[in-house]
């Protein structure tokens, strides 16, 4: 018997001022799933993201993480517990410049949790390590590279240890063997920590090397999900024209 979604959306529409921005999406990720949403620039898949981490609430239709309903009127100790069990990681690592490696990992646990220091130093020495960035405690981003930045935002989402993760475009400005050990990393948490990944990208190396399905949002909508195998036999023109990145076919060139 397959798993219990870890996260259940149904029927829903987002809107901004008058436009809709998605429409009609029904999905179902899975325990420990790599899930990668890939489509056009402005597609909306961003847009997903933020609705998943409880930033923005759907127009109609529900989400639900975890058995918890995402609502603007949800209680206050549904929302607290989504926080703790939903990391958000951000494009480019979204670090605080006036905090050291260490403050940042540890910030939202110095701020909201009851640890004592000695169990955060540890709990931070602990993520450092599983992201590979143990010699970094001391340092400022400003001293660390783009791809040390992504993984120190990784692990600043890692330490609250929660089940969901949510990537968006964790590739973004890496060359290509700083991506595939991105990639690496995110394969190592879900088989480490048994992390759900829900990972927005436009790397189709990566989408094809490490994703457990893969949805593509499309106008709107999802125009299709399916795994590896789906998307090679699809005939959907616009998924195959996206991949193969064909000016001609249904997705217009502006």
């Amino acid at each position: 018997m397959m798993a219990e979604p870890i996260i259940k959306i149904r029927d829903m529409d987002y809107s901004i001022e008058g436009k809709n921005i998605l429409h009609g999406i029904n999905l179902d990720i899975y325990p420990c799933e790599i899930f990668m949403i890939i489509g056009l620039s402005g597609s909306g898949k961003s847009t997903l993201l933020r609705l998943l981490s409880g930033l923005i609430y759907p127009t109609s239709g529900t989400i639900e993480i975890l058995g918890i309903k995402l609502s603007a009127d949800m209680p206050q100790k549904e929302y607290t517990q989504l926080l703790s069990e939903v990391g958000f990681v951000f494009q480019f690592g979204a670090l605080f410049d006036s905090l050291t490696v260490k403050e940042n990992v540890g910030f939202r646990l110095y701020e909201h949790s009851k640890m004592k220091n000695d169990d955060i130093e540890e709990k931070i020495a602990d993520t450092l390590s599983l992201v590979g960035m143990t010699t970094t405690e001391d340092m400022f981003p400003s001293e660390l590279s783009g791809g040390m930045q992504k993984r120190i935002g990784i692990a600043r989402s890692l330490a609250q240890d929660p089940k969901v993760l949510l990537y968006d475009e964790p590739n973004s400005g890496l060359d290509p063997i700083i991506s595939a050990t991105i990639d690496e990393l995110i394969v190592d948490l879900k088989n480490k920590k048994n992390v759900t990944a829900v990972v927005v990208t436009h790397d189709i190396k990566s989408v094809m090397n490490v994703s457990s399905r893969v949805a593509f949002l499309y106008d709107g909508s999802m125009s299709f999900i399916g795994n590896i195998n789906d998307i090679k036999s699809s005939n959907n023109d616009a998924l195959q024209q996206f991949l193969t990145g064909n000016t001609e076919g249904p997705i217009k060139v502006i």
